[in-house]
Order: structure tokens, then C-alpha cells, then sequence
């Protein structure tokens, strides 16, 4: 009798967690598999994304094309741009390091006047932006914002005042330097190590732009000037169009886990580029050979530069793929949060893009990748405009306290 009892216990018990667990199991008649492709898109819909570096200026200056609608050349028009979901490209007045004190400061103002037309002619369609606020207006009417960032340091002159003329027309970051060393800085491209870093008036150049509210973009600059320009401001600071030099080690130009680190621990953000130049070494390496004889004299458009460059394109390994971005991205989350990371494609100012990023269309694609990866919508958010616009204010904010630098 007591066995009897026994099984007949452990059978109800059995029953009971069967049970159980039956109802803390969703029913999968009733539960569909999430859709991550509308997910994605829906995501770039409804979320304000920054880019932080687009060339359109500049590539208009070579070819003006009516960028309101679908354009034939380039990685940016109204079009694709609302395909992708790219609420603020931030324009980039790139000046060649050809221009140090020689009419650098005409060619940005004539570069920023093109912007100004761009919202002139097509008020439907884009607005001018000066801060994360009227980024954040411009998106709830519709509009896409053209912020304005200065690509080398080369129009201020040698003259402080030049800052405040840039200020006023507009410019909310300045690239410290382009491909050689200049006035301000040593450029990480160039051997020459002109100042060690900063120049003198260098430092005076950052204690004015966070006297004003110019973000400081240590993209472009050497080592030394990264680690100077980082310590001295009193304001974050950003790498607007940079990646991981993890994946590309000895290539300067972007970024060491100690920098990011450094970055991050001053409330900074590095904004990571698209280009194949800066994702996969293999890519870097082949582009830096084209690059060289560029930088010695060959002209961009020769036919055997172009031939080098289409041979690169036709080599997926060379290229890479979204999901490079997406290493890089997760890269800088792991070694210094999620809040340090941002996205600076350099979309128009690169020839090479990794497969599944041709242009700005592409970004919900990007979405996807992260969200194959466990990302959150919330993660999403900060990637693509919270986290730089916690950076753009907080320099706004330390320009209106007073400064013991000035």
C-alpha cells in the first residue's frame, strides 16, 4: 500500500510541474517570430540619425547636382537619404591641406554657401541646424538638418577671430587638421611632426572653440595632438569620421583602444567611418598603396588610379561588409560603453564602402546587423543621435560657463 501511495504521489507531482511549465512557455501558435528587417526599418523611421561627416559640399563644388531629388553620382540625396532614414548629416566644408594660408577661410565660406542654398531652394525638403534642439524641430516637420562641421583648421589663419566668423555662419565642429600638419596641429598622414602635437596657438584655438561651442574633431590629428587636444579642453571632445585601430594596427589614422578609452573618459564619442580604408586590413592595405601614389602626384582621376580602385570594389574581401561597421561598433562597446560610439560614414568623401553600405540608403541594414547582434532600440538610439547630441550639449553648455583657460 505505501508504494502504492508513493507512485501515485510522485505521479501528481510530475503532473503538476508538467503543468506548470506548460504555462510559462508562450504558446507558439499564438507568438509570431519578430520581423528584424521592418524592425530595422521601422527603427530608422522613427529615430533621429546623425551622420556625423558626409562630403557633400564638396563633391557639389566638382559636380552641382540637384540633390532634392534622386541624384546619378555620389552616396547622398534627398531620395536615399529618406530611403535610410538620415535625419542630420552633418555637412563637411572640407578644406584641402593644399589651401593652408591660401584663401582657406573664401573656400569655406564659398563651401557654406552651398549648404545655404541647399536649404534655400528646397524648405520642404531641408533646414539649416545649428544644435541637437533645432535638429530635433527639423525632424518632427519632416525636414532633414544640414549641420555644418569644418574639415581642417586651415580657414582659421592663424587669426582667432576667424573662429568667431566660422561660429556665426554656422560650423559646429572643426577637424583640427586634414592630410598634413598645419598652423594648429600635426596631422596623423604626415611624418613630419611639425609641433609634436599641438602648436602653440593650437591650444589657444581649443580654448576658443570651447569658449564658443565648437566641438574640437580630433579625426585626422597624430597621436601626440589627439592626447593633447583631449586633456587640455574643458569640453568633450569628438572623432567625427574615425574607426578602430584595433582591426587596422599601425594605421593612424584611426583610433587605439587607450585613445577610445581616453575618449570616453571625457564624455567624448568616436563617430565610426564606413570607408573599407579604415575597416578591414586587408582592405587598408590595398587602398594605401593607391593612396601613396595619389599623395605623390597621380591624379585621382587617371585611368590606372581609377582601374586600381574598381579592382579593389570587385573584391569582397578587400571591401568588407556591414557587419565590419558592426564590429567596430561593438568594438568601442566593449572596451568603453555604449554611450561612447556613434556613426561617421564619411559618405562622399570615401570611394571604397564595405557591401550592404553603398550609400545612405543602406543604414537600415546596418540597424538590422545590431539588432541580429541582441542590440536594443534603446542601444540603437544612442548609436545614432543620443549619444553625440549628449556630447554637442554639454560643449554648449561649458561655452556658457566662465573659463580659467581664456
Amino acid at each position: 500500500m505505501k508504494i502504492k501511495y508513493l507512485l501515485l504521489s510522485l505521479i501528481l507531482i510530475v503532473l503538476s510541474c508538467n503543468e506548470k511549465n506548460k504555462s510559462s512557455v508562450p504558446e507558439q501558435a499564438d507568438s509570431k517570430p519578430r520581423d528584424l528587417v521592418e524592425e530595422a526599418r521601422r527603427l530608422s523611421r522613427e529615430t533621429i540619425v546623425v551622420d556625423g561627416h558626409v562630403d557633400l559640399p564638396y563633391r557639389l563644388k566638382n559636380k552641382w547636382e540637384d540633390v532634392s531629388t534622386r541624384t546619378e553620382g555620389g552616396h547622398f540625396d534627398y531620395v536615399r537619404a529618406k530611403a535610410g532614414g538620415l535625419d542630420a548629416p552633418i555637412m563637411s566644408i572640407y578644406i584641402p591641406a593644399s589651401k593652408e594660408m591660401d584663401g582657406a577661410l573664401d573656400l569655406a565660406l564659398e563651401l557654406i554657401a552651398s549648404v545655404e542654398k541647399i536649404c534655400r531652394d528646397y524648405p520642404d525638403k531641408y533646414a539649416m541646424a545649428t544644435s541637437p534642439d533645432e535638429i530635433e524641430l527639423n525632424f518632427s516637420r519632416g525636414l532633414i538638418s544640414l549641420p555644418m562641421g569644418l574639415e581642417n583648421g586651415a580657414p582659421i589663419e592663424g587669426k582667432l577671430e576667424n573662429l568667431d566668423i566660422l561660429y556665426r555662419k554656422g560650423i559646429r565642429y572643426i577637424t583640427l587638421c586634414h592630410s598634413k600638419d598645419n598652423h594648429i596641429c600635426d596631422s596623423s598622414y604626415d611624418r613630419k611632426y611639425t609641433h609634436g602635437g599641438l602648436s602653440p596657438f593650437g591650444y589657444q584655438v581649443i580654448d576658443r572653440m570651447n569658449q564658443l561651442g565648437i566641438m574640437i574633431d580630433v579625426s585626422h590629428v597624430s597621436d601626440s595632438a589627439f592626447y593633447q587636444s583631449v586633456r587640455h579642453s574643458r569640453a568633450p571632445v569628438i572623432a567625427s569620421h574615425s574607426s578602430c585601430r584595433h582591426f587596422t594596427p599601425g594605421f593612424e589614422r584611426n583610433v587605439s583602444d587607450e585613445m577610445i578609452k581616453l575618449l570616453a573618459d571625457r564624455r567624448g564619442v568616436i563617430m565610426i567611418n564606413f570607408g573599407s580604408f579604415f575597416l578591414t586590413p586587408k582592405g587598408n592595405e590595398a587602398l594605401k598603396k593607391v593612396y601613396a601614389e595619389i599623395e605623390a602626384g597621380a591624379n585621382e582621376n587617371d585611368p590606372s588610379i581609377a582601374a586600381q580602385l574598381d579592382s579593389i570594389k570587385n573584391q569582397p574581401e578587400l571591401m568588407g561588409d556591414v557587419s565590419l561597421v558592426a564590429d567596430h561598433i561593438e568594438h568601442v562597446i566593449k572596451i568603453a560603453g555604449i554611450e561612447y560610439v556613434g556613426l561617421g560614414s564619411d559618405f562622399d568623401g570615401v570611394s571604397n564602402l564595405p557591401i550592404g553600405l553603398e550609400d545612405v540608403s543602406k543604414l537600415p541594414d546596418l540597424f538590422l546587423e545590431l539588432l541580429r547582434r541582441g542590440y536594443s532600440h534603446e542601444d540603437i538610439k544612442k548609436i545614432c543621435s543620443k549619444n553625440i547630441f549628449r556630447v554637442w550639449n554639454e560643449v554648449i553648455e561649458a561655452a556658457s560657463k566662465p573659463s580659467t583657460n581664456l
